[in-house]
């Protein structure tokens, strides 16, 4: 790691976050590029900075964010898969981690299905006049099922967003609404990961440096601020256009990087 590739890899985490493309599959990319995908510091890391974007939502949407204990609760169920799946699974995500050829696969995929989600769902965006606000309501089971559909993104390349944003919208929730709770579920979410990796990091006995804690500060600020610009702009972006843009690029982007993989360059490092 070095101060320019901390900065590399921040800038992207803070575009990609809020964006159903997958920021860690972006940043195992460039890793790999940069050589270091493999490196436990490397993925610390990668883990880590996720907490400076995601605070992104608190700022910008505080007076929304310290809502009722209601709300809470239903951030705490939506929490919960993540948690007991992320403890049971957490050996074979590190192996996921520094593997460009999953992320190209599972960006592949994803696209194909963003690329019908408006289609399968357009429903949600029409106002019923008897029951306006059918598609805005979030119960305790939609938080539930939102939160499984969250889970989807430990393999890397599916995107946290992504998946929780279908996973509202299966549930008759509007593509802004979906979204929005996907970017409040992101906060207990990467402070979680964020805990549970620091800690492995030091029960694996690696200590940080001064230099590692600095990466670490500066990778989290940048993400911070790019990502308070990428979530506007995507929510609406995300509200007028919706999502097949989005499932073209993952396309692109995945079979590029196959290309580049068996043909070019190997990724897997």
């Amino acid at each position: 790691m070095t101060y320019l590739y901390a900065i590399i890899l921040a800038i992207i985490e803070g575009i990609t976050e809020y964006l159903p493309v997958s920021s860690t599959g972006h940043m195992i990319i460039a890793s790999s590029f940069m050589k270091i995908a493999s490196d436990d510091f490397t993925k610390l890391f990668t883990i880590v900075i996720q907490l400076g974007a995601i605070l992104s939502v608190v700022v910008l949407y505080w007076k929304r964010f310290f809502q009722s204990l209601d709300f809470y609760y239903k951030l705490l169920v939506a929490f919960l898969p993540a948690v007991v799946l992320g403890l049971l699974l957490n050996d074979v995500i590190d192996e996921l981690l520094e593997s460009p050829v999953t992320v190209a696969i599972t960006l592949m995929i994803g696209g194909f299905i963003l690329l019908k989600v408006d289609d399968w769902f357009k429903s949600n965006e029409e106002i019923d006049p008897e029951h306006p606000d059918a598609h805005t309501k979030i119960s305790y089971l939609t938080a539930l099922k939102i939160g499984f559909f969250q889970c989807l993104a430990m393999i890397p390349g599916t995107s946290r967003s992504g998946a929780s944003i279908v996973g509202g919208m299966t549930q008759g929730l509007t593509r802004k609404v979906a979204a929005e709770f996907s970017f409040f579920l992101a906060v207990p979410t990467m402070f979680g990961a964020t805990a549970k990796k620091l800690y492995d990091y030091y029960k694996a006995g690696f200590e940080l440096s001064g230099e590692q804690v600095n990466y670490l500060i500066i990778g989290n600020v940048l993400a911070f601020i790019v990502a308070l610009i990428a979530i506007k702009s995507f929510i609406d972006y995300l509200s007028k256009k919706g999502f097949k843009v989005f499932g073209y690029y993952r396309i692109a982007l995945g079979i590029i990087l196959l290309i580049i993989h068996f043909f070019f360059y190997p990724l897997s490092i």
